[in-house]
């Protein structure tokens, strides 16, 4: 299990992710799933993974050490990516080799090929973008209707942001909503925990404005967690009372 959600506003990008990994009740672990590939003034790349780690960690090392082009010839990486679409497309064709070395033998274990990833970021020269890439290969792009994208354990933080992401929130609306998202699914889900690595990039920066891991008891998320339980219990008591004919007593 895992939870990662990137959002993308007017005035930039915020990608979040937990590190637990979760392969029994007796072998839970911390992994970073949330990588940086910065080179300031030229490129700020993120992505984020879900599903098996033997998995999004061959993809996120293809795309490192780099993944032969079989038209040109050539050896592309993250690094020489001319532009987010490219490097979507490059991290799509990382997933289909993983599988075409390691898809047979899965499929013989009776094991699903379960990778998600979320690649958001900027290039000199190009627009931020933020994707979501599938186990297929193929993905889809946030918009300015749609300006966040989940992957792994997403139903509980999605009601928050359904109801209050919007583009032209700030950055920092949009990193607390990203926060709140985050604690809604951990407070519901065992396998999604602490702790939470997060980015965020400031439009045509080209560069990581922040690049953050929050650890268990950090003072402004234990905050946000107490704060967000209150306000909903106070929430719940400002709403009148529904009138269908129940006697209070």
């Amino acid at each position: 299990m895992t939870y990662c959600v990137g959002i993308l506003v007017r005035e930039g990008l915020v990608m979040i992710a937990d590190t637990r990994t979760n392969a029994g009740l007796d072998n839970i672990a911390t992994f970073r799933k949330l990588n940086v590939f910065e080179k300031p003034g030229d490129r700020i790349v993120t992505i984020a993974t879900a599903g098996n780690l033997a998995i999004s960690q061959s993809v996120i090392s293809l795309i490192t050490e780099g993944l032969e082009n079989p038209e040109t010839g050539e050896t592309e990486t993250i690094w020489n990516q001319t532009s987010m679409f490219r490097c979507a497309q490059l991290v799509g064709r990382a997933i289909r080799e993983v599988w075409r070395l390691d898809g047979p033998m899965l499929e013989k274990k009776n094991l699903t090929f379960d990778v998600t990833m979320l690649l958001g970021g900027q290039i000199e020269g190009g627009r931020l973008r933020l994707f979501m890439i599938y186990a297929a290969g193929n993905f889809i792009e946030a918009t300015i209707d749609t300006p966040y994208l989940q992957i792994g354990e997403h139903k509980y933080g999605k009601p928050i942001l359904d109801r209050a992401v919007k583009y032209d929130y700030d950055l920092q609306d949009a990193l607390k909503l990203g926060l709140i998202s985050m604690d809604s699914t951990m407070r519901s889900n065992l396998g999604v925990g602490m702790p939470i690595d997060l980015a965020v990039i400031r439009r045509d920066d080209i560069r990581a404005e922040l690049n953050h891991r929050i650890e268990q008891g950090e003072p402004y998320f234990h905050d946000l967690r107490e704060r967000w339980s209150a306000a909903l219990r106070k929430a719940h008591q400002d709403i009148p009372r529904p009138p269908y004919g129940v006697t209070p007593r």
